[in-house]
């Protein structure tokens, strides 16, 4: 099994599967997916063609662009990895990854088996929806789907189960303290946790700018 070769061959396949997707769950945030996965495992203990091939695959195939449908990712990314003849073994950890990323999971009352890998391309995938590429993805999303940026009058909402959490769409700045300000507590690794830290920092600092600025313009002229 050539790792190298198998590795190009799924950044080729997830470029063309990702042509024209959505600007905040395209080949760029895989690819900084990816990055920030092989930062993380280098101070860990943990199989990194597997951690490199979860990374690549985990947003082949988006559930939220997908109708919900949570089984056509690891439908796709199985079928490409039986293409390049990776093991069994190799292909249920990859997909183990892929099934058990996204933060909606741990709404649900399902037991997930963990594991090193899943930790380590988790975290790298949580660090990608905070700071300021985070906010950058967030309303973006927002804008796609078409919600308000903020309505004072409709309050985040801080209990959800997962077919909530999966249908909620209000407005874009609640889902900073409905998902993004919950995830640096929930880092898994180490060096996850340590540049969690500036990026939640960042998201704080943007939410009082924000607050200023709506409060300022919310005033009436003299």
């Amino acid at each position: 099994m050539n790792k190298e070769a198998i590795l190009e061959n799924t950044v080729l396949f997830v470029k063309r599967e990702l042509e024209g997707a959505e600007g905040g769950h395209d080949w760029f945030h895989v690819e900084r997916v990816y990055r920030n996965a092989l930062k993380i495992a280098q101070s860990e203990t943990v199989d990194s063609f597997v951690v490199s091939l979860g990374a690549l695959l985990h947003d082949i195939a988006d559930p939220k662009f997908h109708g919900g449908d949570e089984n056509i990712g690891p439908h796709k990314a199985e079928a490409f990895m039986r293409s390049q003849e990776i093991p069994l073994v190799k292909r249920e950890q990859v997909l183990h990854i892929i099934c058990h990323m996204s933060f909606k999971n741990r709404l649900g009352s399902t037991q997930i088996k963990e594991s090193a890998e899943l930790h380590v391309v988790r975290d790298a995938d949580r660090l990608d929806a905070i700071g300021a590429i985070g906010i950058a993805r967030t309303f973006n999303f927002g804008g796609f789907k078409g919600s308000p940026l903020y309505n004072p009058e409709i309050p985040p909402r801080l209990k959800m189960s997962k077919e909530e959490y999966k249908k909620a769409n209000g407005p874009t700045l609640n889902h900073f303290y409905e998902k993004l300000l919950l995830l640096k507590d929930l880092m898994h690794t180490q060096t996850g946790r340590q540049m969690a830290e500036r990026r939640h920092q960042f998201m704080l600092d943007f939410l009082d700018a924000f607050y200023r600025e709506w409060d300022e313009t919310d005033q009436p002229h003299s």
